[in-house]
C-alpha cells in the first residue's frame, strides 16, 4: 500500500517512508491510498491487542520494508491493556490510560518509536520534533528515551500544562524539552515552519511524532477495533464512541477503523471550549481560532491539524459523526457529581465524554455507547482534588516518574530560536 499527501502535490510513498517523513514535502499529511475492508470474522477469536493489531495493520504494511517485522513490533508495543469497563450510567468506559505515561498517546508513541528505531540509519540520525498540548510529549519522550537513532525535541506551551504533565515532558534521558512562550498552536506552527524549511529538514533529518505522523494514527485504530469486536461478539451490535479530541488524531483513528468495516456506529467528538470542530459540524464552515486555555488542557487546540485528513476522505467518513463543545464549569460539575454519585474519578478530558453521554436522549441511550477515557486523573490532581474532596492516587507507572529529575529550556516562539537548539 502507498500513502499520499492531503495536498496532492507530493509523490505517494510507503508507510515506512511516510513515518520517517512525518509531514509530506508539500506541507500535507499522509493518508492511506485506500481503506482495506474487514469483517469481524477475519479476526477469528483474537482478543488480545497484539493479535488484533497484526491483522488490522497488515494491509497498511503490505510490500513495506517493515512488513516482516510487524508481528514483533505489535508484540512489543501492545503490552498493556485497553479495558472496556461498564459504568453505573449504562455506558462503557474505554480506558486508555494503562500505559507507561497513563495516556492514550502511549499506544501511538510506542509504535512509532519502535518502528523508527528499526528504520533510521545510525549514520544519519533522525531529529523528531514534537509539539504538545500536554500528554503527547510525555508519551513520546518515554517511548523514545534510549532510542539508538533518534533525537527527540519536545515543544510545550509555558503555563499551559499541569505540573505533573510538565514533569513528564522534561524527565526523559536524552530528550530535549523546550518551554515555548505561547500556546499549543504556537508550538505546532513552529514545528510546521521547521518542516517547511528545506535546509533545516535536510540538515537535521527532521521527522515528527505528533498525530500528523501516520505512525501515530494507525496503531490508535487498534483499541477501537478491539473494543468494537468485543461488543459485537457479545451482542451482535455496533458500538458508538464518544471521543474527547483536540487535534483530531484520536477521533480520526476511530473514523478510519469504521471506514475499514469494523462494527462501529456513531461517533461524537467531544471538545472543550476550543470548538472549531463543533462549529464545523454545526454550520459546515471550518473556522480555526486562537486556542483557549481550559481545565482539559491536552485538548486546547484551536486549529486541529487532522482536519485535513478528514476533508480528504470526507465522503467516506462524514456520516453519523458530530461534535459537541463543553466548557470548564460543566467539566468541573461532571467531575464532582460522578465522584459523589458513583465514586468515578475522571480526568477533565474523560469527564467531557461522560457529560456528553449524560446529555444523550433516552432513545439514543438504548444503543451501546463507550466513553473514551484518555488519561489517568492523577495527572490533573490539582484540578480534580478540590472538586472531589479526596486525594487521587497515582498508578504504579506514574508513581515511578514522580522523583525523576527534570530539565527544560525556555525559548521564544520563532524559528531562529528553534534553529539554534537544533544546531546545538
Amino acid at each position: 500500500m502507498y500513502f499520499h499527501s492531503t495536498k496532492g502535490k507530493s509523490p505517494a510513498i510507503s508507510v515506512s517512508d511516510a513515518m520517517l517523513m512525518g509531514a509530506a514535502p508539500d506541507g500535507g499529511l499522509y493518508v492511506p491510498q485506500y481503506f482495506p475492508a474487514f469483517t469481524p470474522d477475519e479476526f477469528g477469536d483474537a482478543k488480545d491487542l497484539p493479535n488484533i493489531a497484526r491483522t488490522l495493520l497488515r494491509p497498511f504494511f503490505e510490500g513495506d520494508k517493515l512488513a516482516s517485522e510487524l508481528p514483533e513490533i505489535c508484540e512489543t508495543v501492545f503490552n498493556f491493556p485497553a479495558p472496556l469497563k461498564p459504568l453505573a450510567t449504562g455506558a462503557f468506559s474505554l480506558e486508555l490510560f494503562h500505559g507507561p505515561t497513563a495516556a492514550f498517546k502511549d499506544f501511538g508513541a510506542r509504535f512509532l518509536a519502535t518502528a523508527m528505531d528499526r528504520l533510521a540509519s545510525p549514520d544519519k540520525p533522525l531529529t523528531v520534533l514534537v509539539a504538545t498540548s500536554g500528554d503527547t510529549g510525555g508519551a513520546v519522550g518515554c517511548a523514545f528515551a534510549g532510542a539508538k537513532t533518534a533525537n527527540v525535541i519536545i515543544l510545550y506551551p509555558k503555563g499551559r500544562v499541569s505540573s505533573f504533565q510538565e514533569l513528564q515532558l522534561t524527565c526523559w534521558p536524552g530528550v530535549t524539552a523546550l518551554r515555548v512562550d505561547g500556546d499549543f498552536d504556537t508550538c505546532q506552527a513552529l514545528v510546521k515552519a521547521a518542516f517547511a524549511d528545506p535546509a533545516l529538514k535536510s540538515r537535521y533529518g527532521l521527522s515528527s511524532a505528533n498525530s500528523i505522523n501516520i505512525g501515530r494514527l494507525l496503531p490508535q485504530m487498534v483499541y477501537y477495533t478491539a473494543s468494537a469486536l468485543q461488543i459485537f461478539r457479545r451482542t451482535g451490535q455496533n458500538v458508538n464512541f464518544i471521543i474527547p479530541t483536540g487535534n483530531l488524531g484520536n477521533g480520526m483513528a476511530c473514523l478510519w477503523a469504521r471506514a475499514c468495516g469494523l462494527p462501529i456506529g456513531k461517533v461524537i467528538l467531544a471538545q472543550n471550549a476550543n470548538h472549531a470542530l463543533t462549529d464545523f459540524f454545526t454550520t459546515g464552515e471550518f473556522m480555526p481560532a486562537a486556542s483557549i486555555a481550559t481545565i482539559a488542557n491536552a485538548m486546547d487546540v484551536g486549529n486541529p491539524s487532522n482536519f485535513e485528513r478528514f476533508m480528504t476522505n470526507r465522503a467516506m467518513l462524514d456520516h453519523d459523526v458530530r461534535a459537541i463543545s463543553i466548557h470548564d464549569e460543566t467539566i468541573k460539575a461532571q467531575i464532582a457529581n460522578d465522584a459523589r454519585a458513583h465514586g468515578q474519578i475522571w480526568c477533565p478530558h474523560s469527564a467531557i465524554a461522560a457529560h456528553v453521554y449524560d446529555r444523550l436522549k433516552a432513545i439514543d441511550k438504548k444503543q451501546i455507547w463507550a466513553n473514551v477515557a484518555t488519561a489517568h486523573p492523577y495527572k490533573f490532581r490539582e484540578s480534580i482534588e478540590p472538586l472531589t474532596g479526596s486525594k487521587v492516587q497515582p498508578s504504579p507507572a506514574l508513581a515511578a516518574i514522580r522523583d525523576m529529575p527534570s530539565s527544560f529550556t525556555d525559548i521564544n516562539a520563532n524559528l531562529d530560536a528553534l534553529g539554534a537548539v537544533l544546531a546545538g
